[in-house]
């Protein structure tokens, strides 16, 4: 299955690829910001999307909100450090599927990723 990264920092993106790769997920495609990865993901076609939400040029939350108006299965996994109640709640709103606050750790982001695969399948 291949995942989409979007994030602007490259650390970031570097530290989610090693911990994907443990995990067994080995094609994995990255995007600097929302518009990279807005202009990306149709051709892309990820099967998860792990999105940063403070980003320049277009941010998580714009990015989620535009690519929700013509994909609404592909599932979507917050990774910010935004961990504010009124934050993950409208990042819920938005279409979000789960939520992961960093610093997090490798077995916090598989249990996530194996909740949320598990409930797009189920639905």
């Amino acid at each position: 299955m291949k995942i989409m990264l979007v994030d602007d920092s490259r650390t970031m993106r570097n530290i989610q690829k090693s911990a994907l790769a443990d995990l067994g997920y080995d094609e994995v495609v990255e995007a600097r910001d929302g518009h990279d990865a807005l202009s990306r993901v149709k051709a892309e076609n990820p099967g998860l999307i792990l999105l940063d939400w403070n980003m320049p040029n277009l941010d998580g939350m714009g990015f989620l909100k535009a690519f929700r108006t013509t994909n609404k299965t592909t599932p979507v996994i917050m990774v910010t450090t935004e961990a504010e109640k009124s934050r993950v709640i409208e990042a819920i709103k938005a279409g979000v599927n789960n939520y992961v606050v960093k610093p997090f750790t490798q077995e916090e982001l598989a249990k996530r990723i194996g909740d949320t695969l598990g409930k797009a399948s189920a639905a």
